[in-house]
């Protein structure tokens, strides 16, 4: 048997600072010795390159509820820890990143990652390890429903994923309908970047676009890495197109968006949550000016529940906002913070000493989890997907993401 760990918090206080000792074993750590256990959160996203907006604000959001949980004393007897690895976005990255933490004999389950790609490539690693995973960001229905989900054949791959954002199945037809009856729009040209995540969502929107009667007039895929995407704004044009739907992210969808009004068509590019950031707008400057994003939940300032995560966040004074997915990161930890305390309540208090027991326990009590998050009401289905499937559009107006539309999907 593999035994945790674990850190024990000492009596001794010096200069206001808390000392740490490591101890070996949960048996050292007795009642009235006035020590806590410390148990580990990983935490997965891309902290540096292109998409490190994102990632800081699910890494420092994590550390907010991680911060909150402790000042609370949350669960009682244990303290909890953040540790975060940089994914970069890349997908081996991020497979290795998933082999540390499940070595990390103190990690009880994980938060994470930012991209599809990225989180397809750690779920076996974490399923072999029986840790918990959830996303605050990942919304390809792959993940969780099964490679032939499309055909209705619904297959969940591994019981430790779990994600508190919603699913592409229903944010890219979200956007078609309401481009097609909302803004009257009728042909859209569809590129993606050929990614696991904006391929899928451009898939999901063309599909229920034409199903509404619109017309694709024209496809095309780029390189995100390529900084030149004159060749596929001249096919824009030519296509007569009345808007652009872009599957991808934002470094890349910004300077699409710029390059395809400078070649003369004066039409909106439309895309999913990846676009949903101000460093969209920072990037496209006065080119993003009617540009379209959708993204998943409602806007923060409108849930009363994200009052109180709004107004720590600032003052805890990050330097970079919680940004499109804080509020999900914030919820995705509290989740796991839930099911180590109810692994705890039912185990006299602690967790089982057995590591591989302990991260078996808290991924069955993750399955269920429900609370009043900062999102909204956070709990998982059958699958591992969240329960609450509310979103969003947002249109830059002024130089800032202004919400248009809020609500559910509702299969037309």
């Amino acid at each position: 048997m593999r035994h945790r760990s674990v850190l024990i918090i000492t009596t001794a206080v010096t200069a206001g600072a808390l000392t740490l000792s490591a101890c070996g074993s949960r048996d050292d750590n007795k009642a009235g010795d006035g020590g806590n256990t410390t148990v580990v959160i990983g935490l997965d996203a891309p902290l540096t390159g292109d998409l490190s907006a994102l990632g800081q604000g699910i890494k420092n959001s994590a550390d907010l509820a991680v911060k909150t949980a402790n000042k609370n004393k949350e669960v009682e007897g244990i303290t909890f820890k953040l540790e975060s690895l940089d994914d970069v976005a890349n997908a081996s990255t991020g497979q290795q990143n998933a082999t540390k933490f499940v070595g990390n004999e103190d990690v009880i389950g994980v938060v994470g990652p930012l991209n599809s790609d990225v989180g397809q490539s750690m779920q076996k690693v974490f399923a072999d390890a029986d840790l918990a995973e959830i996303s605050p960001a990942n919304t390809n229905p792959e993940l969780t429903q099964g490679k032939d989900w499309k055909d209705g054949k619904k297959v969940r791959p591994f019981k430790t994923y779990f994600r508190t954002s919603t699913t592409d199945a229903i944010q890219g037809p979200y956007a078609a309908q309401y481009m097609y009856n909302k803004k009257k729009l009728k042909k859209v040209f569809v590129i993606d970047d050929k990614k696991t995540y904006g391929a899928g969502l451009a898939g999901t929107f063309a599909d229920e676009f034409k199903k509404l009667g619109g017309k694709v007039v024209g496809t095309d895929h780029i390189n995100p890495d390529d900084k030149d995407f004159s060749a596929v704004a001249t096919k824009v044009k030519n296509a007569g197109a009345d808007f652009v739907y872009y599957g991808g992210e934002y470094p890349a969808g910004a300077p699409l968006s710029a390059q395809i009004k400078k070649a003369g068509a004066k039409i909106p590019t439309v895309g999913g949550d990846a676009l949903y950031s101000p460093e969209y707008v920072k990037l496209g400057k006065a080119n993003a000016e009617g540009d379209i994003a959708s993204s998943v939940g409602a806007p923060l300032e409108t849930i009363d529940s994200a009052k109180d995560f709004i107004k720590n966040y600032k003052s805890a004074g990050y330097k970079d906002g919680f940004d499109a997915y804080g509020g999900y990161a914030y919820d995705s930890t509290w989740a796991i913070i839930q099911a180590v305390k109810a692994v705890a309540e039912a185990n006299d208090g602690k967790l089982p000493e057995d590591i591989d027991d302990a991260r078996k326990k808290v991924t069955e009590a993750v399955q269920d989890v429900k609370f009043s998050g900062v999102t909204g009401e956070v709990g998982f289905d059958e699958f591992g997907d969240t329960t609450n499937k509310q979103l969003s559009l947002y249109e830059v107006k002024d130089g800032k993401h202004t919400p248009v539309q809020s609500g559910e999907y509702q299969a037309s």
